[in-house]
């Protein structure tokens, strides 16, 4: 490939040649860290029975709940915001912990202080029921905990936090996935057992719960936390 650039007074350089393929580096700045774990199937069907057990026992206690993202009007429930503090709640509290260390080490937080939980909270979502767009605002990390998972029962979609990107997008090849780094939007399948931790400035909502089980046995149950660094 041959290049003349011209000078202003019309005279031009030698020929330049340029090689036929040139090493080209992607750099990628600025990413959105989401963490996820799976259990295992016999310590998920023994930790899952456990809380919704417990979760239960909290909505006989307190059925109105507490109004955030959910729909009481669709019957959505959400519990108060200290299920940390409470003894039976010990076991996820310390799977979250385990959880935290690794974001620790991943970012190199400081070494004086850890990720723990500032609050928790159930949430059970009936068939039809959803939760708006939202984000957490006052802490570093949020997640959920997903406890019982009805098929349909709602995907979990983050959106790309980036606006001035969804303003003017690119055409893209049809039929073809697009790299994970041009996604605008992402949606996570619910899976008992699953664990995800995301920044608590991500927007994200749920989808409706279309279940088609009756009973509590379509009921799409999870818990939620936020997370902040404290001293040890």
């Amino acid at each position: 490939m041959n290049i003349q650039k011209p000078t202003t007074t019309g005279e031009t350089f030698d020929h330049v040649v340029l090689p036929p393929k040139v090493e080209v580096t992607e750099n990628k700045y600025f990413p959105t860290q989401v963490f996820t774990m799976q259990l295992d199937e016999e310590t998920e069907k023994a930790l899952n029975a456990h809380l919704t057990e417990q979760i239960y026992s909290e909505r006989e206690r307190d059925a109105e709940g507490i109004q955030r993202s959910n729909f009481r009007a669709l019957g959505g429930w959400h519990s108060h915001n200290n299920l940390h503090k409470e003894v039976a709640y010990q076991p996820l509290v310390g799977l979250i912990d385990s959880v935290c260390e690794t974001i620790n080490d991943a970012n190199s937080y400081h070494k004086a202080t850890r990720l723990k939980i500032g609050t928790m909270w159930s949430i059970i979502n009936p068939p039809g029921s959803s939760n708006r767009a939202h984000i957490h605002p006052g802490c570093l990390w949020s997640g959920v905990y997903y406890v019982q998972t009805p098929e349909n029962s709602g995907n979990i979609e983050f959106i790309d936090p980036r606006t001035e990107n969804l303003v003017s997008q690119p055409r893209y090849q049809p039929n073809k996935k697009r790299p994970k780094s041009c996604w605008s939007k992402v949606n996570f399948t619910p899976k008992a057992g699953k664990l995800i931790i995301f920044p608590s400035w991500l927007y994200h909502s749920v989808a409706p719960n279309l279940s088609t089980k009756k009973g509590s046995a379509g009921e799409r149950i999870i818990i939620s936390y936020n997370l902040n660094q404290t001293k040890p």
